[in-house]
Parts: C-alpha cells; structure tokens; sequence
C-alpha cells in the first residue's frame, strides 16, 4: 500500500492529536483503499485508527502506522440461498458483538464506514452506542451495507456528483468528497494528456478488474485487428487478461502489425495509464476513480450482472459529463467496437475533449476532503482549510 497525496501537512494534522477514530471496510479493493487512505490522513493528523474489516483484507493495513486492525467475522448474504443467507447472518452478529464489545471499550470519537457488509458490525455499534459515525460510497448507487445505516449517519461521503438510492429526507447529509487513488495516480492529474496525432502512435490501456475480464480478451482482439491498416499498424496495445486467456488472445493478435503487451496483472498501471491514448475498461468504482484523477478518455463496458447495476450508473455519470462512451454488454461485439474505435482513433479533438472532461468529472484531494468531514462533523474544522470552505457548499447537492 503506498501513500497519498496531501496538498498541506502542517496546521490540518493538529486538530485529532490524541483522538481515536474508527475507520471499518468491507474486504474488496473497491472498499479498502479508500478506507486505507482516510486512515492514513487521519493518522497524519493526529489520530489513532482502529480499523474493522474481515480476515481477507487484513493484509491491506499491513504496516500502516498508527493504524491497528481489528479482524470481525462477516459474511455477506446478498444473492445467496437460504444456508448461506443463515450463514452470513451468524457471522454478522458474531461479527457485531465483537466490534460493539470492541467500540465501547475504545470509545472513538467517529466511526467512518466504506461499505461491504464487514462495515456493519462496527456503523451498526456506532448507531446503538450512540457514537457519531459517517459514509463512504464508492459507487454511483448507494451500496446495501451503507443503506442499511445510511438513515442514522451523520454524514454520507460520495465519489460521485450524483448518487441514487440516497434516502428520502438525507440529501442534506450529503457531501461529494471524490474517491481516494493511490498516489502515482492522483500525480497524473499534473500530466497533461498527449493528444494523438494523425500519424503517430496510439496507445490502448485495457484493464478488467485484478483478473481481467473475459468478454474483453474474447471481443477486444478481434475488433482490434480488423480495424483499418492505417490506424492498426500504429496501435501500441496493452491488456490485461485472464492467465488461462493469455494464449488465445496472442493467437489472434499474432500477425496483425499490432505492438501488444499481454499480461494477468499489469504492476506499472500509473505509467501505461499516463501514456496512453484511450482507457478500454469495466467501470468499477476503482477504475472510474483512476479515469477521473488522471483525465484519461475511457470506452466503459459495465459489468451486467453487478449489484444494483451499479456499474452502468458508474459509466453512465462519466459519460453524461463527457469524458467516456460506454457500451453495454449486450452490444459489445466486435464490429461494433471496430466501427466505434475506428471512428473515435481518428478523431483526436475527440478523445482530447473527453480527457478534459474526465478530469473535471472527479474530485481531487478525496482522501483528505474525507479527513476534512471527519473534523467537521466532530466540530475541529481546522481553521483556513480549503477544503472545508467549500464543505457547506459540497453538501446537498446530489439528487
């Protein structure tokens, strides 16, 4: 896990000397690195952070200092059957009772949830121990662990300008705060994008999660090699695919004149995602974070069966704002992506458009305008922040 970026390290770490926060996940990617970069600016300005999440995100607070994590058991029950809906609800309450046990002892001043269903053990104790507590969602729809609490938070932190299933009556709770990246992404923001030019290279970055997806490697290479000569032979293509994909995939780009860099995991994405041209993707809270921070024109693909179709509503906001097209599932197939991306590769005024546009879709600094709500609701605004000059201003926006 590797630091974040923060505008201003002096007065704003002052303000929580002493204090203990709690800060509690569910164990996905998605949830935990915002959840990690909250706890490390809360760290950094004074504070001791218990951390609740589950045995498979223990790892991801590994060596943070200042941060102490407290593993509950948790289970989800969405889209089970009846055994495993009984199973998760066990662990849950298992999970409960230790987090409340755990939150009387310590008494934080907040706790702040991400969502997963690991987050309810520790907002739940926090609304029955009547301790203040706050929300973080990630996606363009309010997750179901943070609806279940959403009602009694004090504050509801989004990624998103406008976020759906925001309970009647809360609207005023809410705060767009962004959603953390990791730092080498949240730097792109100073690189400006590299329009393309009719003649030159053009880069593709496509990603599909931590295992890559497998309608990309089944739909992306065909489309690919079928586009026009002029604009294939310039193609400087990196993908990420499944390890058992790998091998059909560079059959069919075997021959094509296509510069290809195939791999399971891609471990220098800042760098491709600053070089390249056009962003090929699913549209997770991750991605579209990373899209937004960098100012990078995606072509998004929404997982079709994500809960609550959170991911069509992710790639949906980013399109409306300009900075992506998105292409459903049932649609995706390989001519209509060669006739897309034909048009689009050659059209460079467009794609710079959409990279200005993708920028101004997200929010910097989310990590320490998320510390910044901390203070504010425990009434320790420090004074002169910029950012929580503009929190009145941030909350009550969303529809």
């Amino acid at each position: 896990m590797t630091d974040f970026a923060h505008p201003d390290t002096s007065t704003a770490d002052i303000p929580l000397a002493g204090q203990v926060i709690a800060v509690t996940s569910g164990g996905t990617g998605g949830h935990m690195f915002p959840a990690v970069a909250l706890s490390k600016s809360l760290v950094r300005r004074g504070a001791k952070v218990l951390f609740f999440t589950d045995a498979r995100a223990a790892r991801y607070t590994e060596g943070v200092e200042g941060v102490e994590t407290i593993v509950l058991p948790a289970g989800g029950i969405a889209g089970k059957g009846i055994k495993g809906r009984l199973v998760g609800a066990a662990r849950l309450g298992l999970g409960t009772l230790k987090a409340r046990a755990r939150i009387k002892k310590a008494k934080p001043s907040a706790v702040i949830g991400f969502g997963g269903y690991a987050s309810i053990p520790a907002t739940m104790s926090a609304k029955w121990l009547g301790i203040p507590f706050a929300i973080h969602e990630q996606n363009a729809v309010l997750g179901r662990a943070n609806r279940l609490v959403a009602n009694h938070a004090q504050r509801i932190a989004t990624s998103f300008a406008t976020v759906k299933m925001i309970p009647s009556g809360d609207e005023d709770k809410v705060i767009w705060t962004g959603n953390p990246v990791r730092a080498e992404i949240a730097a792109l923001a100073a690189c400006e994008y590299d329009t393309p030019t009719n003649d030159g290279l053009i880069r593709l970055l496509i990603t599909g999660g931590s295992q890559g997806a497998r309608v990309l490697s089944e739909i992306l290479p065909t489309a690919l090699v079928n586009l026009p000569e002029n604009i294939r032979t310039r193609l400087v293509v990196t993908q990420q695919a499944r390890e058992e994909d790998i091998d059909a995939v560079r059959k069919t780009y075997d021959g094509s004149s296509i510069d290809v860099t195939l791999a399971s995991f891609i471990n220098d994405i800042p760098e491709r995602l600053r070089d390249c041209h056009l962003v090929i993707a699913r549209s997770g809270a991750s991605t579209v974070a990373e899209l937004t921070a960098a100012g990078r024109p995606g072509l998004l693909v929404p997982l079709p069966h994500a809960i609550d179709d959170h991911q069509r509503f992710n790639a949906q906001q980013i399109e409306d704002g300009g900075g992506a097209w998105l292409i459903p599932q049932d649609r995706f197939s390989s001519e209509a992506v060669t006739d897309r991306l034909a048009k689009l590769l050659t059209n460079p005024a467009a794609l710079t458009r959409a990279a200005k546009a993708a920028k101004s879709s997200g929010r910097a600094n989310a990590a320490e305008r998320l510390a910044d709500m901390v203070l504010d609701m425990l009434g320790l605004n420090p004074a002169g922040s910029p950012d929580n000059k503009n929190m009145s201003k941030d909350r009550g926006d969303m529809q």
